[in-house]
């Protein structure tokens, strides 16, 4: 008998999305892969890549393709990179932030728990070579846990991006199940450190639909807010292979709403909340 998962693909309507196209999308495509970059947007099989590459944006991903963990929603490739780092990489990130002229730019990563210092060094230098050569240029981080190690948190806090982002992911009870090494506690402390610092806009996002309940997301906003979580997104998530897990729900767009309108109640300055939204979903409004 087949043990694996089913792929859950009768979609309801509002879950469409729309195929990429268009002049800007070819643009960014192209650079993209001239330079050898990695997003977030292809490796992640993101949903709104049409819309956000049309508008000439992307989430970029550094370090690398590979990850070192194997977190059972993410259809990022897991492996051992062995160490490897191309350290050439940030100052053709930061080229082609110019050529496309963002005026606002998400960086995340893969996690590479391979190298000493978890990749923060890599983090921080990235960060001050596009900066330097984009001194307008607004940044969002969406950083790993690094572990909850302080002082590697502050290898990004003190390069100043507008916004650092690390996901919660999902509720307390699921993140064994969800998530390979993180643990829920060391992402609130990763969250905290960010938000104490001062520094930096804090923000994080989860997914619904993977059989959680509402009373635990709304727990899960009360322990973003108590450690000082801004910005919140709250998205679906959606299996991207049979090796993943099974969506247990298709959560209404009615109940988004409701999860947008109890966040503000909350305190969240900021809560983007819908069946396509990402971390990274108009992002440039969270600045």
């Amino acid at each position: 008998m087949d043990s694996k998962p089913e792929l859950m693909t009768r979609k309801p309507d509002w879950l469409k999305i729309s195929l990429p196209q268009g002049k800007q999308y070819l643009d960014v495509r192209e650079i993209i892969a001239r330079k050898g970059l990695h997003t977030i947007c292809v490796s992640g099989k993101c949903p709104n890549l049409s819309e956000c590459w049309g508008r000439g944006t992307a989430s970029f991903m550094i370090l690398g393709d590979v990850c070192t963990r194997a977190c059972r929603f993410c259809s990022v490739k897991t492996g051992s990179p062995q160490g490897i780092v191309d350290w050439n990489e940030p100052d053709r990130l930061a080229e082609s932030i110019e050529k496309m002229n963002l005026k606002h730019c998400v960086i995340t990563s893969v996690d590479r728990d391979d190298l000493p210092d978890l990749g923060a060094e890599f983090w921080a230098t990235t960060i001050r070579r596009v900066k330097e050569r984009n001194p307008d240029v607004t940044l969002e981080t969406l950083i790993p846990d690094f572990n909850g190690i302080e002082e590697l948190i502050y290898k990004v806090i003190d390069t100043c991006p507008e916004i650092i982002s690390h996901n919660m992911e999902t509720v307390r009870r699921l993140t064994p199940k969800v998530r390979s090494r993180a643990k829920y506690d060391v992402s609130l402390k990763t969250i905290e450190t960010i938000a104490k610092s001062g520094k930096a806009k804090p923000k994080s996002g989860i997914m619904v639909g993977l059989g959680e309940t509402e009373e635990e997301i709304l727990e899960t906003m009360d322990d973003l807010i108590n450690v000082g979580c801004q910005v919140l997104t709250i998205g679906q998530y959606l299996q991207p292979t049979r090796k993943h897990l099974t969506v247990k729900e298709f959560v209404t767009p009615e109940q988004f709403r409701k999860y947008k309108v109890i966040g503000l109640e909350k305190g969240f300055k900021f809560v983007e909340s819908g069946p396509l939204v990402r971390s990274s979903y108009h992002a440039e409004k969270h600045v």
